[in-house]
């Protein structure tokens, strides 16, 4: 992602700053531990579309970098929350703030970063920031919780699957190509197809993380994870509509009862690859990602743009 950096480099470099400023504390035990998330930050990802977004329609500005603080807040926040709902005790091969600190810390470290986020806008009266992500944590719980509800009952449906990844993982990258947009434009029109843009990013996006579970790349996670958590993913759901009822009934026994045991974890695995499960998903994906740059070209051709394209052929070529 050379390119990118190198069209946005100055301004993730001075967000860096900022966002640092943003999340002190002058309780030292608290700036501890947000020193400790700092320094084991992702890629960046949300940040980057949010300067791209704004950028593609005019010089980014302080409402911009508040915009990406914002989008890092709450992603930051619901990562904390999230290891404490998983159990997870890893988060980008460094220990989660829950295996350091427990479960009690992680959630107050959660809301804390909240907190900081309505602080952030409602002081500068970035009301629209605030509304256009306040409705994408509305999105991400639901998507959640239904994603639990239907991983109890092994719903497999695809418009299921394909309503929560919407609402859990694309609604964030959707927001923070809308903020970036409306930071530099105040357009309504604008910041509507930069959010449409956005969510079809982050199906892909999605769809990709759950190919790596049938892959044997280093993506962070052991291979057959989401099988073994009983989550609903593209290639399984394709797998189990589409093959005889007696295999149908085995691979489902399997996910509800026999999910640890690794040896018919990758029974359902092999299954998956032998139906066609991952090429079905790849196509979805990759329809998805030509639906994003449709709407990317729709605006003028330049370094922004091209920047952009490139971040989104990222999300499908990636390796982890």
């Amino acid at each position: 992602m050379k390119f990118v950096t190198d069209i946005i480099g100055t301004e993730l470099k001075t967000f860096e700053k900022k966002f640092s400023e943003a999340v002190e504390s002058n309780t030292p035990f608290l700036d501890t531990i947000m020193k400790y998330i700092i320094k084991r930050k992702g890629k960046q990802l949300r940040p980057m579309f949010v300067f791209l977004s704004a950028r593609l329609h005019g010089p980014v500005n302080e409402s911009t970098y508040r915009a990406a603080a914002l989008v890092e807040m709450l992603h930051t926040a619901t990562l904390v929350h999230d290891d404490v709902v998983d159990e997870s005790f890893e988060r980008r091969g460094f220990f989660s703030i829950n295996a350091v600190w427990k479960n009690k810390i992680a959630v107050l470290v959660g809301d804390y970063l909240l907190s900081k986020g309505l602080l952030l806008s409602t002081s500068n009266e970035d009301f629209q920031h605030l509304h256009i992500l306040s409705d994408a944590v509305r999105k991400m719980s639901e998507g959640e919780l239904l994603q639990i509800e239907k991983s109890r009952k092994l719903n497999l449906d695809e418009a299921v699957y394909f309503e929560i990844i919407r609402n859990k993982t694309a609604s964030l990258l959707s927001s923070a190509c809308g903020v970036g947009a409306y930071s530099t434009t105040k357009s309504e029109e604008i910041t509507a197809q930069m959010k449409l843009f956005g969510e079809k990013v982050g199906i892909a996006f999605q769809i990709k993380d759950d190919l790596f579970d049938y892959g044997n790349e280093d993506v962070g996670k052991p291979t057959g994870n989401d099988i073994q958590e009983k989550k609903l993913t593209l290639p399984l759901i394709f797998t189990l509509n589409n093959m005889e009822r007696s295999g149908k009934k085995e691979l489902i026994y399997i996910i509800k009862n026999e999910n640890k045991d690794k040896k018919r974890v990758q029974h359902v695995i092999d299954t998956v690859v032998k139906t066609g499960g991952i090429e079905y998903a790849r196509k979805k994906m990759f329809e998805y990602r030509d639906e994003a740059l449709a709407i990317l070209y729709s605006f003028p051709e330049g370094p922004e743009r091209n920047a952009l394209e490139e971040l989104v052929r990222y999300t499908t070529d990636r390796k982890y």
